[in-house]
């Protein structure tokens, strides 16, 4: 608790900027800082800082600077519901909540209870907002689109075989079991769909098993280290569909292509920003967000974690007050464009409080992401490995 309680201070204060005597507005966040998630966490953080600098820059919110309370869930979903109590003990209008589904479900479930608003900004397991609750509202795209992209490309290719590797968590399980759906609705047969528990670093019995029965696609869906890991064991063992596609996180990163090396080379990836978006300020949100990060390249998590401040500013200004209710009504109104994407919040399809957008897709070339898919991203040419 000590060691959570200073971060958090530590963080606060660097998200803030030159904490004075004046008050601020305080918005709670919730973000792995360190564990397994803490990749992702980075990147969020990057957001972060780019969005409260900017809303502070144009004058804040009802008068006051914005400030975030950003909690550790050390990747633990015990210690991520310890978090959000003290997010909800320490009276914030509503709690950003982060990136992995696992996690956030249980913060979700939580919140609603203490009749906190939630705004998801990066998790995307379907069963947060479907059914969902009044109180959790997400600005990013559910599971199912990233399922989505990867195979409307496969369709659009004419696959008629594809195979899965999955994780068993969340998010994983949610991508998966709705590229089955789409496999079925496209008449792709999915000729190998394997899923396996966290801790798994052997790969190479199933990928054996996918090589023997050579699908035309392989989509895979993992974290950061185990996206490594599939992709160098694939090469290894002699897997060669006509493509490998990645269901977004680890794939997505920018350390999937320096940390895999070759082996990453014509991976596709679903991914829900890229600068080569045609929002206003995408260009200039990818410059803010590199400078953030000490001139790393940014993922789609970044620019999530930037949008997630625009819209709690949007919804405070809305609200007129940092009373609970007054915020969680006021979300449901909300109507903005952000270099992330339009957000608004909507019902349908089964979701609750869900803001529709579409996924886009990029594919390694040379060693450097470049969009593929769909054409409103000006795409590149698909490289295909057979």
């Amino acid at each position: 608790m000590r060691t959570v309680l200073s971060l958090t201070a530590l963080v606060t204060l660097a998200l803030s900027g030159t904490v004075s005597a004046q008050a601020t507005i305080k918005i709670g966040a919730i973000t792995s800082v360190t564990g397994r998630f803490a990749e992702f966490g980075k990147m969020q953080l990057a957001g972060f800082k780019v969005g409260v600098e900017e809303v502070n820059r144009k004058g804040g919110v009802l008068g006051k600077k914005i400030e975030l309370v950003i909690e550790d869930n050390a990747s633990d979903v015990n210690k991520g519901l310890a978090a959000a109590e003290r997010l909800v003990n320490a009276g914030v209008p509503l709690v950003l909540n982060e990136y992995s589904s696992s996690l956030v479900k249980a913060q979700a479930q939580y919140l609603a209870r203490q009749k906190v608003p939630n705004l998801v900004f990066t998790s995307s397991g379907d069963d947060i907002t479907k059914p969902g609750s009044d109180y959790t509202y997400r600005m990013n795209q559910p599971a199912t689109e990233y399922a989505r992209v990867i195979l409307n490309i496969f369709r659009d290719n004419k696959f008629k075989t594809m195979a899965i590797i999955a994780g068993t968590g969340a998010f994983e399980k949610s991508v998966a079991d709705a590229a089955q759906g789409f496999a079925k609705q496209y008449g792709i047969q999915v000729i190998e769909d394997q899923r396996y528990d966290q801790g798994l670093t052997d790969f190479r019995p199933v990928l054996n098993r996918m090589k023997a029965k050579n699908p035309d696609g392989v989509l895979m869906v993992s974290y950061a280290a185990d996206s490594v890991t599939v992709m160098r064991q694939a090469r290894e063992v002699g897997v060669k569909p006509r493509l490998f596609a990645g269901g977004a996180a680890g794939f997505a990163l920018p350390d999937f292509i320096k940390d895999s090396g070759s082996a990453s080379e014509n991976v596709v990836t679903a991914t829900a920003w890229i600068p080569q978006l045609r929002y206003a300020g995408t260009q200039k949100l990818n410059i803010d967000l590199k400078k953030a990060l000490g001139g790393a390249d940014p993922s789609y998590h970044a620019a999530q974690g930037y949008a997630a401040v625009l819209v709690a500013a949007e919804a405070l200004r809305a609200a007129g007050s940092t009373d609970r209710e007054k915020v969680r009504a006021a979300l449901n109104s909300v109507t903005m464009n952000t270099a992330f994407g339009p957000i608004a919040f909507k019902d349908y399809d089964g979701f609750r409080n869900q803001n529709p957008l579409v996924m886009v897709a990029q594919q390694v070339q040379n060693g450097a992401f470049v969009p593929v898919y769909p054409k409103s991203v000006v795409p590149r040419k698909i490289l295909f490995e057979r």
